[in-house]
């Protein structure tokens, strides 16, 4: 299927594009994310009058993600977690536990955005982190999970 990006999408293309995806790609995640519409005529016409707009937008997404990503780089966010003697923990520490944590801390990220690169954190200690503000922005952070008394 055609389509043209409403917006800049990792390993397909940037603001404006025309490409071929499979169907389902685009009918499943691109357009009800609105980061695509189907590249008919009147589409192409649409956005080519627009298209200011939708630079502007995304110019001011990436501006804003910059700015949070100024203030969580090098950030330390320290988690308790259950853990037994040996260190390991009673659980996992995942994406979404970090989500939660960071909004206490006044930084709302979604926990899609964040990257664990070994799965969810299961033993104590200091673990390197990455959060996806944008698709230009990429932060690391430092997830400290710290035993708590059991």
């Amino acid at each position: 299927m055609q389509i043209i990006l409403l917006e800049k999408v990792i390993n397909l293309g940037n603001l404006g594009d025309v490409v071929k995806v499979k169907d389902g790609y685009a009918r499943n995640f691109l357009i009800p994310q609105r980061k695509a519409r189907r590249a008919t005529d009147a589409n192409i016409a649409e956005f080519a009058a627009k298209r200011v707009e939708l630079e502007k937008i995304a110019a001011e997404k990436l501006v804003a993600a910059q700015a949070i990503g100024e203030k969580l780089s090098g950030f330390v966010l320290e988690i308790p977690a259950k853990a037994g003697v040996d260190g390991r923990l009673f659980g996992s520490v995942t994406n979404f536990d970090i989500s939660e944590e960071l909004a206490k801390k006044g930084f709302v990220v979604e926990k899609g955005h964040i990257r664990l690169p070994e799965g969810p954190l299961k033993s104590v200690g200091e673990h390197p982190v990455s959060v996806a503000l944008h698709t230009d922005v990429v932060v690391e952070i430092v997830v400290s999970v710290v035993a708590q008394a059991a």
